[in-house]
C-alpha cells in the first residue's frame, strides 16, 4: 500500500476510533481502540451473526447449533478420508515420477499429506471396516466437544461447607458457591486449597466421557493397524513413536531432577516461612510460591507493572513492532451489523506497506460468563491462492483471552503474565496473517504439531526485551515510561523455579502418552497419581481429578511433548536472528519469508536446518559428544533448561515433525 493511500485508509477510518486520554498520556489509533470502553450497539441483536458461534457466542443455542454443524462437517471429512476412489486416483497419480515431477512443492507436499491422511484412517480396510472406522470418528467428535466443554464447567459446593470468610473469594450461586479455576495466586493457603479440592474434584459424567473417548481412540487406532493411538498419532512426526517421547521425557527428568528438588526445597522453606503451622509442601502451593520467590528476590509484584501495560499500549507495542519487524501494520475497524457475537469484541485489518490487506483478526478480549478461560488462537478462514479470482484468499482469525474490562477510571491494565499471553496468542495469529500458502489444507498454523507453537513461543522472548517493550510500556496516567531495571529484574525472576516449572510440563506430557498408550488395568485417576509420583514428586490429592481439567487432550493427544520441543526452536530462532537486534528488518524479512510464509507447505525439518546453517558462525556447546543441530549457539550457563531439552531430543535422532490436527492452538 503507498504512503498515500495509507494516508487514505487512516483519513477515512479515524471516526471510527476513540482516543483514551489521561493527563499526558496519548496512544495511537490502534492503542485508542483497545483502551476505550466498548460501546453497546443495537444492532447486536439481529440475527445475522457471525459463524465464529461453537465456542465464543454468548447465546447457548448458537453455540449447539454450531456444535451440530462442526458435527457433520467432520463426518463428510472422514468419509472422504475412507473414500477408496479418490485414495486410488491420488495413489495412481503418486506412482507417476514423471507427473510427480512436473507439480510445484506445495502441490506435492499437499498430495503426499492428503494420501497420509487415508493411510491413518483406514483407507486399506475392507468396506465394512470402514464404515467402523468413520462411525468412531464421528463418535470421538462429539466426545471431544462434551469433554472439552466439561473441562471449563465450573464446580459447585454448598456455602455451609466453606467457611464464611471464605465466600467472597468465590461467585455464588443461591445456596451454592461456584469455583470456576484453581485461584492459584491467592496468598492465602486455605481458598487456594479449597479450590483445588472443589475445581478438581471427580465428576462421574466427565470421567465416563474421558475414559470412552480413551477407549475410542485406542479402537480406532487398532483397528486402522496400530499398536496404540499414540503410535498412530506420533507416526511422521519427529518422534516418531511414544516409546522415544518417554525416553526423552524420562531423561530430561534426569537431568532436571538436582534442579527440581533444589526449587522444591526453596519452595517448602518459604512456606514454612509464611505459614509455618501447616508448611508442608503441596501441588496448590507451586503456581503462587514459585511466584512469591521471584518476588522476593527480584522485588517483582505485579500491580507495579499493570499501569504500564495497558491494553491499549500492548496492541500499540505489536503494532510498532510488526510495523518494524515486517512492514505490517495494525488499524482497528468498525464491524457491521451483526458481523460479531459480543459488543467487546474488536475487529483488526491487518495491512502491509506494499501488499496491501493481508487479512482480519477478531480480539475477543474480555470477560464474560460461560466464556471458556483458557486463551487460544482459531482460523476462521485460511488464506489460499484462488485461481477463479485470481487473488489471494485472506485469512480471518479469532484471538480469545479472558482479561479484565476497562473501569471509569482506567483501561483494561495487564499483569506482566497477561501481556506474555497477549504476544503468544498474536504470534499464533501474525502467522495466519504473514503465510502465503497456495493451499488452505496448510495455511498458518494449520503446520507440524512440533512447530504451530514455534512463532507464538518466540513472541514472548520479544515481550521480554527492553528494547521492544520500551517502544511501549508507559503508564497510563502520567505517560511515564516503564524503567529498564524493572524489565532485567522481570526476566531474571524467570530463572527461579525453572527447573520445577519444566518438571510440571513433563507430567502433563508423560500422563498424555501414557493415557493414549495400551490400555491399563488403571482407571485414569490411578494413572494420573503414578505418574504424578514419578514425574513431578508434590502429593497427589486424594478425590481430585485433574485429568478432568486437562483440556489439551483434545487438540494435543499424545502430542503435548511438543510445547518442550517447540521451546527448543523458538530459542534458536531468538538467538540466531533477533538477540542483536530484535527490530531487525531484514531478519524479520528473512523469518517471514524463511518459515512463516510456508504454513504447513514446507517440512519444518528443513526449515530449521536452514535457519541453522545460517548460523553456521555461532559456536556450538562444546560440552556435547553430538553438536546441537536445534541451537548452535553458547549459552552462558551450561546446564541451561533449554540445553537439556534440545541435546536429548537430538540424540535420538529425530528428523520429522508431525501434523496439527486441530484448528484451535493454544
Amino acid at each position: 500500500m503507498s504512503a498515500s493511500k495509507s494516508l487514505l485508509y487512516c483519513v477515512k477510518h479515524r471516526g471510527l476510533w476513540t482516543y483514551f486520554r489521561k493527563n499526558v498520556t496519548t496512544w495511537s489509533p490502534v492503542g485508542a481502540a483497545f483502551n476505550a470502553k466498548p460501546q453497546k450497539r443495537l444492532e447486536m441483536f439481529e440475527k445475522n451473526v457471525a459463524d465464529f458461534v461453537k465456542v465464543a457466542h454468548p447465546d447457548p443455542a448458537y453455540r449447539e447449533a454450531a456444535e451440530k454443524t462442526c458435527i457433520e462437517i467432520g463426518t463428510v471429512v472422514e468419509n472422504l478420508n475412507t473414500n477408496v476412489e479418490l485414495c486410488k486416483s491420488l495413489k495412481n497419480f503418486l506412482d507417476r515420477p514423471d507427473l510427480v515431477a512436473q507439480l510445484d512443492p506445495d502441490t506435492r507436499r499437499v498430495a503426499e499429506l492428503f494420501m497420509f491422511d487415508f493411510e491413518i484412517s483406514g483407507i486399506h480396510l475392507d468396506e465394512k471396516l470402514r464404515k467402523e472406522a468413520v462411525a468412531l470418528h464421528v463418535k470421538l467428535l462429539d466426545l471431544n466437544s462434551k469433554f472439552l466443554v466439561g473441562s471449563h464447567m465450573p464446580n459447585r459446593i454448598a456455602r455451609s461447607a466453606i467457611p464464611e470468610h471464605l465466600h467472597l473469594h468465590f461467585a455464588s450461586t443461591g445456596s451454592f458457591v461456584e469455583v470456576g479455576g484453581l485461584h492459584a495466586d491467592s496468598p492465602d493457603d486455605l481458598v487456594r486449597e479449597i479450590a483445588y479440592r472443589i475445581y478438581l474434584y471427580p465428576n462421574g459424567d466427565l470421567m465416563e466421557c474421558l475414559e470412552e473417548l480413551l477407549r475410542c481412540r485406542h479402537k480406532l487406532a487398532t483397528l486402522v493397524g496400530y499398536e496404540s493411538y499414540g503410535h498412530r498419532a506420533l507416526k511422521g512426526t519427529m518422534a516418531t513413536t511414544p516409546e522415544s517421547v518417554m525416553r526423552f521425557l524420562q531423561l530430561l527428568t534426569d537431568k532436571l531432577s538436582d534442579r527440581t528438588a533444589k526449587d522444591f526445597k526453596m519452595m517448602s522453606d518459604m512456606k514454612k516461612k509464611l505459614n509455618p503451622r501447616n508448611s508442608e509442601l503441596m501441588p496448590w502451593d507451586h503456581p503462587f510460591l514459585s511466584g512469591v520467590l521471584r518476588a522476593e528476590r527480584y522485588n517483582i509484584e505485579p500491580s507495579l507493572y499493570s499501569p504500564y501495560f495497558s491494553l491499549g499500549a500492548c496492541m500499540e507495542g505489536l503494532n510498532i513492532l510488526f510495523s518494524q519487524l515486517y512492514g505490517v501494520s495494525l488499524m482497528s475497524e468498525h464491524p457491521s451489523a451483526g458481523e460479531v457475537w459480543s459488543d467487546d469484541v474488536r475487529k483488526l485489518a491487518v495491512v502491509h506497506e506494499t501488499e496491501g490487506l493481508l487479512g482480519y483478526i477478531y480480539c475477543d478480549f474480555f470477560h464474560r460468563q460461560d466464556k471458556p478461560h483458557q486463551d487460544c488462537h482459531f482460523t476462521i478462514r485460511g488464506g489460499r491462492w484462488c485461481h477463479e479470482t485470481g487473488q489471494y484468499q485472506l485469512p480471518v482469525v479469532v484471538l480469545m483471552l479472558s482479561l479484565p474490562h476497562p473501569t471509569r477510571s482506567a483501561p483494561t491494565l495487564l499483569s506482566p503474565g497477561m501481556m506474555e499471553n497477549l504476544f503468544h496468542e498474536m504470534g499464533h495469529a501474525m502467522h495466519s496473517m504473514l503465510g502465503r500458502t497456495r493451499y488452505q489444507h496448510v495455511t498458518g498454523t494449520r503446520c507440524a504439531t512440533d512447530f504451530a507453537e514455534v512463532p507464538s513461543i518466540l513472541m514472548e522472548y520479544f515481550a521480554a526485551d527492553y528494547r521492544v517493550v520500551s517502544q511501549f510500556a508507559r503508564h497510563y496516567d502520567t505517560g511515564q515510561p516503564l524503567p529498564e531495571s524493572m524489565v532485567t529484574r522481570l526476566c531474571e525472576s524467570k530463572k527461579v523455579c525453572g527447573a520445577a516449572d519444566i518438571q510440571l510440563q513433563i507430567f502433563y506430557a508423560a500422563l498424555d502418552q501414557i493415557y493414549h498408550g495400551k490400555p491399563q488395568n488403571h482407571s485414569t485417576t490411578e494413572i494420573l497419581k503414578e505418574m504424578q509420583q514419578k514425574f513431578y514428586g508434590l502429593p497427589y490429592i486424594p478425590n481430585t481429578a485433574w485429568q478432568l481439567r486437562f483440556s489439551h487432550l483434545i487438540g494435543y493427544g499424545a502430542k503435548y511433548y511438543s510445547y518442550l520441543m517447540s521451546r527448543a526452536v523458538a530459542s534458536m530462532v531468538w538467538k540466531q536472528c533477533f538477540l542483536q537486534d530484535p527490530l531487525n528488518r531484514d531478519m524479520g524479512e528473512r523469518y517471514r519469508r524463511e518459515m512463516l510464509a510456508h504454513g504447513g507447505a514446507k517440512e519444518p525439518m528443513l526449515m530449521v536446518e536452514a535457519r541453522r546453517q545460517r548460523g553456521h558462525t555461532i559456536k556450538p556447546h562444546q560440552d556435547y559428544t553430538v553438536p546441537c543441530l536445534v541451537c548452535c549457539w553458547r549459552f552462558s550457563t551450561r546446564d541451561s533448561v533449554e540445553i537439556q531439552i534440545c541435546r536429548e531430543a537430538w540424540r535420538r535422532g529425530w528428523g520429522r515433525w508431525g501434523r496439527a490436527e486441530e484448528e484451535e492452538v493454544s
